[in-house]
């Protein structure tokens, strides 16, 4: 994956939204309760992750995502 790692939090809605590189057409898959993958559709990486009721979670002080995620950030 390149591009820049973009964090967005909408506190009106309670979401968490990262965004890995530039928008492209993608589609969600549910991970975790509340917690997708945005995956590109046409070649199919993980391109973010937005996480519903983000507020809620951190007050459990955990958030499960699968891996194996690969994520490469340099400078």
């Amino acid at each position: 994956m390149k591009g820049n790692l973009n964090i967005y939090y909408d506190e009106e809605g309670d979401l968490l939204e990262i965004q890995i590189g530039g928008p492209t057409l993608s589609y969600y898959e549910e991970i975790n309760d509340g917690v997708f993958e945005r995956i590109d559709e046409k070649t199919k990486e993980v391109k973010g992750f937005a996480v519903f009721s983000f507020r809620k979670r951190m007050k459990q002080k955990e958030i499960n995502v699968p891996l194996p995620v690969e994520v490469n950030i340099s400078s």
